[in-house]
């Protein structure tokens, strides 16, 4: 059995799996009941937007000027020609060559 097939490490992976799943679901469930006006299409349209940044947030403040160039860069790359790929790409490249030249 390798490392990570062990019980108490399939157990965690489990539960996560589970819980996802039944937020997704549960999104589904919920937005049966909810009337989409213009109002909430407008909401639900900026509603990744912001997930984003509130994922991204924590990591700018705390990961000092290399990560802050990194996000800079995939940003302008992302306005510049509408491609995530190509952003998340720029942002990773970036990130790797300012550690490799020892600027973390």
């Amino acid at each position: 059995m390798s490392d990570w097939a062990r019980p108490e490490v399939l157990a965690p992976i489990a539960v996560m799996v589970a819980v996802t799943v039944a937020s997704r679901l549960g999104g589904y469930w919920l937005m049966r009941y909810v009337t989409v006006t213009p109002r909430v299409r407008r909401m639900l349209g900026a509603l990744p937007g912001s997930i984003i940044l509130a994922a991204i947030a924590p990591v700018v403040v705390n990961g000092g000027a290399v990560v802050a160039l990194a996000i800079a860069a995939a940003l302008a790359t992302a306005l510049l020609t509408r491609n995530d790929f190509l952003a998340v790409a720029v942002g990773m490249a970036c990130a790797a060559g300012l550690r490799a030249l020892a600027l973390a």
